[in-house]
């Protein structure tokens, strides 16, 4: 594929509605991303319906701004991308058949971008380490639906290290967030909240830390904040909430420094440890993941903290990485809202 080759991508698997066009060679022509949070606050999470209608309303209007950016006409495409699989199906129908639509009507290949994959590849995108990421890594991806530990040997080939028994590490933060009376979505008010706390004035549990494995749990630890909070003598004061958001934060920090440290032991081949994901935009985890790399002598790869949420770019890239495999899927490839990385998940 010519490095001049530009592919659109397309994002719409929950609650934000995204387009971007992205030469072959990973520079990025044009991108825009808009977020639906003002809609679903009011509810205090994201409404499958309201996001599916916004992803109608708004995408094509987005693809019109990229196009015009990139200074583009669609004979100027190799292709479309669209964002297939996981994620809530009104969203992805609405995105896959925009994407399908456009390569039938333009003559261009499709290509069903796995979300999962998407983040995974992210870190190889050209710039965002001065030397580009090598195959194999480990991959910590940790989003509101997503918390697992991959092995990335390469475009298609992954294998699932371990996985959250119950709650997502994003959810996890998003409950704990509500619990402390913050709005959602809960992560980025919570780090907020936790800047000025003790964390170790109200201790929390850290689940299966320094337990064989790669596996999380974050459910009990969302019970044990609930139990502080009761457990206090009256009405929890603001100095109460932030020791609390603190001692939360510093337990998720430590359990995923803890679950990298094992799933590293299982690559002794591993290039870098990278982290994906809404959760990975977090400082303190970003610091604790920091730590679990230096041991082995290997780096900490984290996107740009835009690049960490969802975002067209990440899809964009991941079907320019398939199209040059000639990796096309058929028009009729359905999306899927359950769809493992790795294939012999369940």
């Amino acid at each position: 594929m010519d490095d001049r080759a530009a592919v659109l991508g397309l994002e719409s698997s929950c609650d934000e509605t995204a387009a971007a066009i992205l030469r072959a060679d990973g520079s990025i022509l044009a991108e825009a991303v808009l977020s639906q949070q003002a809609e679903h606050a009011p509810y205090g999470g994201v409404v499958p319906e309201i996001a599916a209608r916004a992803h109608l309303d708004h995408l094509p209007r987005l693809i019109e701004e990229v196009m015009r950016e990139a200074g583009l006409d669609y004979a100027g495409l190799a292709g479309v991308a669209a964002t297939s699989g996981p994620g809530l199906i009104g969203g992805l129908i609405v995105g896959a058949t925009l994407g399908k639509g456009i390569a039938l009507a333009h003559g261009l290949p499709f290509v069903a971008v796995n979300h999962l994959e998407a983040h995974a590849l992210t870190a190889t995108l050209p710039g965002i380490t001065p030397e580009p990421v090598r195959f194999p890594y480990l991959l910590l991806l940790l989003s509101g639906g997503h918390c697992q530990c991959v092995e990335v040997a390469g475009i298609g080939r992954y294998r699932r290290l371990g996985t959250t028994l119950d709650d997502a590490v994003g959810e996890a933060f998003d409950k704990a967030a509500k619990l402390l009376g913050l709005p959602w979505p809960g992560g980025p008010a919570l780090e907020r909240l936790a800047a000025g706390g003790d964390p170790a004035r109200i201790p929390l549990p850290r689940p299966l830390l320094g337990r064989p494995g790669c596996d999380f749990s974050w459910s009990g630890l969302k019970t044990a904040v609930a139990h502080a909070l009761a457990r206090l003598p009256g009405v929890a004061t603001e100095r109460d909430r932030a020791d609390i958001a603190a001692a939360f934060q510093a337990a998720v920090a430590a359990v995923l420094a803890d679950r990298a440290r094992n799933a590293l032991a299982l690559m002794p081949a591993a290039t870098a440890l990278v982290a994906a994901g809404g959760v990975a935009a977090n400082a303190a985890v970003r610091a604790a993941l920091a730590g679990a790399a230096e041991a082995r002598g290997l780096p900490l790869v984290a996107p740009p903290i835009r690049l960490c949420t969802d975002n067209a770019v990440m899809v964009a890239w991941a079907g320019l990485q398939r199209l040059r495999l000639g990796l096309v899927d058929e028009l009729g490839h359905a999306p899927r809202p359950r769809w493992p990385l790795d294939g012999m998940a369940a």
